[in-house]
């Protein structure tokens, strides 16, 4: 099992979470976020004018997925999430980490039963 965080525009968000229910990804967790990272902060049209900016704010999508699903969730989200063609600075990122265990609290399933 893998836990994918997706950290994208907010305005992705619907569209991302629609894709994600396309390929049978339907269980997730999503969060309002800020930070920094390329971006700094800035807009795009303030890229390189200052040091630092206000935190941009991001929502995190969290999704635990088997490894079969693995690449079309990866797919999912790149391809709705990015902006344009080529995507833009901004547009976030996508960490894919091992889940070594998930249990259901319902009724106690463990592992990928337990997603």
């Amino acid at each position: 099992m893998k836990l994918v965080i997706a950290v994208i525009q907010p305005t992705k968000a619907k569209a991302v979470r629609e894709a994600l229910e396309e390929v049978e990804v339907e269980r997730m967790t999503i969060c309002d976020s800020q930070g920094f990272a390329r971006q700094r902060g800035r807009k795009e049209g303030e890229l390189g004018e200052t040091p630092m900016g206000t935190p941009t704010r991001k929502v995190a999508m969290e999704v635990v997925v088997n490894d079969d699903f693995l690449d079309r969730t990866v797919e999912a989200i790149t391809n709705v999430a990015r902006t344009g063609p080529e995507g833009t600075i901004g547009d976030g990122k996508i960490f894919i980490l091992p889940a070594d265990e998930a249990i259901r609290l319902s009724d106690g399933a463990k592992g990928p039963g337990g997603v």
